[in-house]
């Protein structure tokens, strides 16, 4: 390989890239990346990490108000936006670090300038250097979708939103998928008046029918408006600065901000695949085969760059298994099914495996068990608001086929119960199984 710069040169500093060029850097590969914005990519800096930081922060909210009824009194109460903001960008700060210092520790050579693809063997950078590596692996991720109406360049997205200057009063939010819902529910809880407005009926596709019906019923009763059937068509910019939403056919609405939240999409433009002959699919992602190589042998991609599943924890996997594949000489692939997920709405959802539409499709007959309850601490708290599980099995084989679930804490609940999925367990494993009381995680074991 000594014909070419490097072994490996790794286009994007995100999750998937950061561990695949560890990894091959251990096999004794000589390793490079590049990373146009900050070393970290989409979760560490501006998704899943900081926006969990300020769903942490926003919980104080309730926890405060519920004090009183644990025997608590709290007086004088505020809130700082500021606080918040700056502890999670010190954190965002931190966690760079460390990612820095990972490639570091490994040797790994890392460029802070915009990369593309020139050839099958060679990246250009933004200094106009050519580099050239036996391998090219593209880990750039994805980018948030902004739709085009007149106004869009008063909106902001999931990028943005981590650095406003104060706490709006009023917040409109486009779309219904798990940013939507997780930032509605952040600034609801903060005291912002919340619209969500969808060009569909539905929030959460994909998700268990009787699990994204409770969590509207819940939103709406903490004080959460939705439009749907309702695409932003403009935005007007006031003179005092704030902002007129038009949406369907309903009234105008005011707000201070505009946050679009209406998916996600491979940052492949302007990469230069066609360099290298490699043809995009019709969502912009790059094809792969099941070891994450193009159609190009030199050149591979892993995480939401190829949209097969836009998650860290598969973008991380993907990584590994690439590395392991072509510098550790132990071919792998990732299965894509059984992916646990969440989404941290409040209050939270998280599920594993088929919904219940989902296996009546694939197995036919089917039984379903669910425990409707009102967790403990909402008990002491005087809250209303219920938890719903759901076991989906298999009646043929009394394998569990899913698990979805809503309510505090599920998404740290799943994560164990995702490995009974994952092992194809049945429902008399479960069954089986002490209950641990109590707790909200014994009504996964005592339903019948």
């Amino acid at each position: 390989m000594a014909e070419f710069d490097y072994d490996l040169f790794v286009i994007g500093a995100g999750s998937g890239g950061v561990r695949a060029s560890r990894v091959a850097a251990s096999y004794g590969a000589r390793v490079a990346v590049a990373e146009e914005h900050r070393i970290g990519g989409t979760c560490v800096i501006r998704g899943c990490v900081p926006k969990k930081m300020l769903v942490y922060g926003s919980h104080f909210a309730e926890e405060l108000q519920d004090a009183s009824h644990y025997g608590w009194t709290v007086e004088g109460m505020k809130f700082d936006w500021a606080v918040l903001r700056d502890t999670v960008q010190r954190d965002v700060d931190r966690l760079e670090s460390a990612y820095t210092a990972t490639l570091d520790n490994n040797k790994v050579d890392h460029f802070h300038e915009r990369a593309v693809v020139a050839g099958p063997h060679s990246v250009k950078l933004a200094s106009g250097r050519e580099v050239t590596a036996k391998y090219i692996l593209i880990a750039v991720g994805a980018w948030p979708v902004m739709p085009d109406f007149p106004g869009n360049e008063h909106c902001i997205t999931s990028n943005e939103v981590f650095h406003l200057a104060e706490l709006p009063k009023r917040v409109v939010i486009q779309g219904a998928g798990y940013i939507a819902m997780e930032f509605a529910g952040i600034f609801n809880a903060l005291g912002c008046h919340v619209t969500v407005v969808n060009r569909s009926e539905t929030l959460l596709r994909g998700y268990d029918d009787a699990v994204r019906d409770r969590l509207l019923q819940i939103t709406l009763a903490r004080g959460i408006d939705y439009k749907f059937n309702s695409p932003i068509r403009k935005v007007e910019k006031q003179a005092d600065g704030s902002l007129m939403v038009f949406a369907g056919d309903h009234d105008p609405l005011p707000a201070d901000i505009v946050l679009v939240a209406t998916g996600r999409t491979p940052k492949t433009a302007g990469l230069g695949l066609e360099n290298a002959g490699i043809e995009l699919g019709k969502k912009g992602e790059i094809p792969v085969d099941a070891f994450s190589k193009t159609s190009c042998d030199s050149i591979y991609a892993v995480g939401d760059v190829t949209n097969r599943v836009q998650l860290t924890p598969i973008a991380i996997r993907e990584g590994q298994a690439f590395a392991d594949t072509v510098f550790g000489g132990n071919p792998r692939s990732i299965d894509h099914d059984l992916v646990p997920s969440a989404v941290f709405s409040q209050p939270p959802i998280a599920a594993v495996g088929l919904n219940e539409g989902q296996a009546r499709n694939r197995y036919g007959t089917i039984k379903v068990f669910t425990s409707d309850f009102r967790p403990m601490k909402n008990v002491f708290a005087s809250r209303p608001e219920r938890g719903l599980y759901k076991l989906v099995v298999d009646a043929g084989t009394d394998r569990v086929l899913g698990i979805h679930m809503i309510g505090p804490d599920a998404p740290e609940i799943l994560q164990a119960a995702a490995i009974a999925v994952q092992a194809k367990l049945t429902k008399a494993d479960f069954d089986a199984t002490v209950a641990l009381h109590p707790s909200m995680a014994e009504e996964l074991v005592l339903m019948r």
